[in-house]
């Protein structure tokens, strides 16, 4: 396994050289957050990010995200002209060494939570999601920016959104991701990419927006849409567990080549569709990350691994869920599961 780190450039508050003091970590995540959606990045973008990895004494592996415009979602016009600019990002990716591509196919909105510094006992910070707290947003003024997206949406934009996305069926959104996916397998095989499907999360619709990657059937048929070598998953532990009735150590093995990338992450439930995330331990949460990573060594995985979605600790501020100090804690942790796993 390759261990990771994701890093969200040069704006990220914490610096690249810190990710290569982590014992064992050779490689990061990382993606041209300045390029807007149906844009194809540039070679000399491309080039540029991949100089700064190595300058840190770290390879570029795994591009995320690589957005999915909105057009190709909505079946929209000029969906065909934002294909062939994903299908082009792909092809530069592939050119300058990038194996794998992570993306989601959720409408609009990408991962959402309700509570960005959520105290645990200890005192630590994280991010959690309430559907009651969602429940009783006030969208009168719009939608204000959340961590994990590039801006936020005005009243207007809301509607529209609304408006766009209505009476859509989840048949209906499956067969825009089918389009999609054998489109741009044959462009992901020339260049010796692989295409990871990032799962919805949360793993239910919001805004009434239709999602189609939340449960294992779902992300089995998903999966079942093209039978190319370079169509699979992120395997996100967070996300697959945020819908209690998950076997996620079992999913491991009924998924198992198709496993490109994972995300390795920890939550609690407080109630139906209330969760938030915690340390990486097995006992700190419902989410058992030595039997996943047994389960990964079982099935033969060589991809690279990232831990997601840390607390806040000893102090640090930074954006939410992505400081440097307990990802690190975390990262140890999986590698010392690896390390006596393989032990030989």
């Amino acid at each position: 396994m390759d261990f990771a780190f994701c890093w969200f450039g040069p704006n990220d508050p914490v610096p690249l050289q810190r990710f290569a003091q982590v014992p064992g970590v050779r490689s990061v995540v990382t993606g041209l957050e300045h390029v807007a959606p149906g844009v194809a990045w540039t070679e000399s973008d491309i080039a540029a990010r991949r100089a700064l990895c190595n300058e840190a004494g770290l390879e570029w592996k795994v591009a995320e995200p690589v957005p999915v415009h909105d057009s190709i979602k909505a079946a929209g016009k000029d969906r065909d002209q934002h294909i062939e600019a994903f299908a082009m990002t792909v092809k530069r990716l592939g050119d300058a060494g990038i194996t794998t591509v992570c993306y989601n196919f959720m409408p609009v909105f990408d991962w959402m939570r309700t509570d960005y510094d959520y105290r645990l006992e200890d005192g630590s910070s994280v991010i959690s999601y309430s559907q009651k707290e969602f429940d009783a947003l006030d969208l009168t003024h719009g939608l204000p920016k959340r961590p994990a997206w590039p801006r936020g949406f005005t009243a207007d934009e809301l509607r529209e959104i609304s408006d766009t996305y209505a009476g859509v069926t989840k048949e209906e959104y499956f067969e825009r991701f089918e389009y999609f996916i054998r489109a741009i397998t044959p462009a992901a095989e020339s260049a010796g990419v692989k295409l990871s499907i990032h799962p919805d999360d949360p793993p239910w619709p919001i805004f009434g927006l239709p999602r189609i990657a939340s449960t294992e059937s779902e992300i089995t048929k998903l999966l079942a849409a093209s039978d190319s070598p370079s169509h699979g998953l992120t395997f996100c532990t967070g996300s697959l567990a945020a819908n209690a009735a998950t076997d996620v150590v079992g999913m491991v093995s009924r998924v198992r080549d198709r496993i490109h990338f994972t995300h390795l992450r920890n939550i609690k439930h407080r109630s139906e569709k209330e969760f938030h995330e915690v340390a990486h331990t097995r006992s700190s949460g419902e989410v058992d990350l030595v039997e996943v990573m047994a389960a990964l060594v079982e099935i033969g995985f060589s991809g690279s691994v990232r831990p997601d979605h840390g607390r806040m600790i000893w102090g640090e501020q930074g954006k939410p869920g992505f400081g440097l100090y307990d990802r690190a804690l975390g990262l140890m942790y999986l590698q010392g599961i690896h390390d006596a796993l393989t032990r030989g």
